[in-house]
């Protein structure tokens, strides 16, 4: 029996053992050393690991996010946000990885763009406005609430719809975008947009989201599809198979800005509405940065005062007039505008 209990502490001692840390960086002691975890862009970040137990190192390789990095690399060609920063190191016939979690901020302060209203337009009330777009000097719109989505082609000077299209009573309106005489909806909730003709609105297509689990607005650059999801994030989709094929995430010198909704693409940057803010960001579509807030807010004032009244959301970049056209969620207006700082 003595024999019996001396097995049994020696089985549970193994146990125990084999169930600690076995973390190989807690072993050897490697450990990544960095000059911070927060950086902007422009600084310069300094790497290295810790060696305490001055292993033979064979090979270092960091990674940032992917992407190889060397060490005193100045942070400029990257995007902003959370990044992963990962060390390979080869030691004998081991292969160990670091890894570490930094931010990245923007080195500017947004600047503050101001607005003239040059003309005034009818809009729909009872249009929930989550998608607007100029194309070919036809203004589309795309409508929300469940069992009155749409998707409009209108006469802005007028407020007349030209063609419409109501979308079944089970999705979302979100926004809409249109390229090389496609016309690419989001919807809310159900991970599923839609792509159109653009002359006659048949359907030609739907597509599912990736990683990006909401749609809220979307623009494009004229070869790649901008989509946002109500976060800080903003997703590139390959137009061709609307597979998600990175993101970006918009920063400012101190912080994320979040719930980023409708989008356009206006002279090599995007505009992006803020939900329940009032306001439009303008982004570095390859950095993420946050270069200029335009504080639409007054806007608001200038429509008709009713219960269903909502935010600001929908902006449209008419390129020959080279004027921004904004308006709301059941506003009565449609508003012109020229921003400058």
């Amino acid at each position: 029996m003595q024999l019996f209990k001396y097995f049994i502490l020696f089985s549970l001692s193994l146990t125990l053992i084999n169930c600690g840390d076995t973390n190989s960086s807690k072993q050897t002691g490697l450990k990544l050393d960095l000059n911070g975890k927060s950086f902007q862009l422009g600084d310069t970040l300094k790497l290295s690991v810790k060696n305490p137990k001055t292993l033979e190192i064979q090979q270092i390789v960091y990674k940032l996010d992917g992407n190889e990095i060397k060490d005193n690399a100045i942070l400029n060609d990257v995007s902003l946000g959370s990044k992963t920063l990962t060390a390979s190191i080869t030691y004998g016939d081991n292969t160990e990885i670091l890894s570490e979690t930094i931010k990245i901020f923007n080195n500017v302060i947004p600047a503050i763009y101001t607005y003239e209203v040059v003309n005034t337009y009818p809009h729909d009330i009872t249009s929930y406005t989550q998608g607007l777009e100029f194309y070919n000097g036809e203004l589309y719109e795309s409508t929300g609430q469940y069992k009155e989505s749409k998707l409009r082609k209108v006469n802005f000077e007028t407020g007349e719809v030209i063609n419409n299209l109501n979308l079944d009573e089970n999705y979302f309106g979100e926004g809409l975008t249109v390229l090389n005489d496609k016309i690419y909806q989001l919807t809310w909730r159900a991970k599923r947009g839609f792509v159109y003709d653009v002359n006659s609105f048949e359907k030609l297509s739907t597509f599912n989201y990736g990683k990006s689990k909401e749609g809220w607005g979307i623009c494009n650059d004229g070869k790649t599809l901008y989509k946002s999801d109500g976060t800080d994030r903003i997703w590139l989709l390959d137009p061709e198979n609307l597979t998600e094929i990175g993101h970006i995430e918009a920063y400012t010198e101190k912080g994320k800005i979040p719930a980023l909704n409708e989008l356009e693409w206006i002279d090599g940057k995007i505009f992006a509405n803020i939900y329940q803010k009032d306001g439009v960001a303008i982004i570095n579509p390859k950095t993420g940065g946050v270069e200029g807030i335009v504080n639409f807010k007054p806007l608001k004032k200038l429509v008709t005062q009713h219960p269903e009244l909502d935010v600001l959301n929908g902006i449209a970049y008419h390129p020959e007039r080279k004027t921004i056209f904004v308006t709301g969620k059941n506003w009565d207006k449609l508003f012109e505008v020229k921003i400058s700082k």
